[in-house]
């Protein structure tokens, strides 16, 4: 049964058909976030849902989305998906623990919204199994995540977001703060080794081996800019924030990597559309394209810092403003029948592997390219509440 009812269906065409005349064909904030998420709900279901961290972040935003604008049927539907993964005893379908993957923890952050009915206690379960699994990660010798058990002695920029809020809000509701002074430090770790002082970018990952064929023999890094790993990064950071408490020390720590990402990404903000490209650096270069998923993240993200004082000024709330209003542009779409559909998301990009991603500029840009892939329509979601929350577009 469709995971969102035809009230609901019904309700997302008439956002679109009442969206702001002067767009053509959707509104911001309310309009655009809600009509996306009703719309990518409404042919969800408990036998398509996967315990899968792009799947975790689409439901985290249509939750929020319904928190956000009064659909309840968005929570509900959320709540309903997560708990079917959850058996009595607290494990988890579709969870592998033996694969120390990082990936596997990001659908969890959806699990603390249940904890307030979890009378037979399998939610707090389920979220301890996690739990252990990032006690146990193996780590570098510097003390970083391995991003997966197949990955040995790499961080990967994507591992921060997978983790990372879930290790906070754990650390701030279950686990009396224990913990965030390790999370702040794995973040410092990963932004000190991908950063490059030429250009302030980061480069996807890092093995301390240096023993990938990818990696530079000197620094260990992969070769290039990839726009989502660091559209991963910066929502990592902002989304571990809401659970570090003011006076905590990583607070300013995790604030100031924020800061000098931002400014160093804001340079290579396309001037025209107030977009990314998929290779960030590299915008004039055959082959390379504006992308959805990075210039979604960094929409939410720099207007989330804005919001929350993490980085104060006009100019990070500008570029915000900007990267949205060009999303709405140029990759929201709607079909006659009344659909609203997300274009523009490069499907998958990683590093290894068989066959193996060399994490060359020509890999970047080869790979396809999707429609309502959630690893741009959840950041989109989120980038129109917060696109609200500042008052624009309601």
């Amino acid at each position: 049964m469709p995971a969102c009812s035809t009230r609901n269906r019904r309700k997302h065409t008439a956002l679109i058909m009442n969206a702001d005349k002067g767009r053509p064909g959707f509104g911001p904030g309310r309009q655009a976030g809600l009509a996306l998420a009703l719309s990518v709900m409404a042919s969800y279901t408990e036998e398509t849902a996967a315990w899968h961290y792009e799947h975790g972040l689409f439901l985290l935003a249509a939750r929020a989305a319904g928190e956000a604008w009064g659909e309840g049927g968005l929570v509900s539907a959320s709540d309903r998906i997560m708990r079917h993964f959850v058996g009595k005893d607290g494990s988890i379908a579709g969870y592998r623990r033996e694969d120390f993957n990082l990936d596997q923890i990001n659908p969890g952050r959806n699990l603390f919204e249940l904890l307030k009915d979890d009378s037979d206690g399998r939610i707090r379960a389920a979220i301890e199994v996690l739990a252990s699994q990032l006690r146990d990660q193996p780590r570098t010798r510097s003390g970083g995540f391995w991003h997966k058990r197949i990955y040995p002695d790499q961080m990967w920029l994507d591992g921060l977001y997978m983790a990372g809020p879930f290790r906070a809000r754990y650390a701030a509701e279950l686990g009396s703060g224990e913990g965030l002074e390790d999370l702040v430090s794995q973040f410092e770790l990963a932004a000190r080794k991908t950063r490059d002082p030429r250009t302030g970018l980061h480069y996807h990952a890092w093995d301390e081996s240096a023993l990938q064929l990818w990696a530079n023999a000197e620094t260990g890094c992969s070769p290039n800019f990839w726009g989502r790993a660091m559209g991963w990064f910066a929502m990592a950071i902002v989304d571990s924030l809401d659970w570090i408490p003011p006076g905590h020390p990583g607070r300013s720590r995790l604030s100031a990597i924020f800061a000098e990402l931002a400014s160093s990404l804001m340079r290579f903000q396309d001037e025209g559309t107030g977009l990314w490209h998929q290779v960030v650096d590299q915008g004039g270069r055959e082959g390379n394209y504006l992308e959805a998923s990075v210039s979604s993240m960094l929409a939410y993200s720099f207007a989330k810092a804005s919001r929350l004082g993490i980085v104060s000024g006009a100019q990070i709330a500008g570029a915000a403003r900007r990267a949205y209003r060009g999303c709405l542009a140029r990759f929201l779409r709607t079909s006659g029948e009344g659909k609203v559909s997300l274009e523009g998301t490069c499907s998958v990009a990683g590093l290894g592997g068989d066959p193996y991603r060399d994490g060359s500029y020509e890999y970047y840009v080869g790979e396809s390219v999707k429609t309502d892939d959630f690893k741009g329509v959840g950041p989109f979601i989120l980038a129109s509440i917060e696109h609200a929350l500042a008052g624009e577009g309601e």
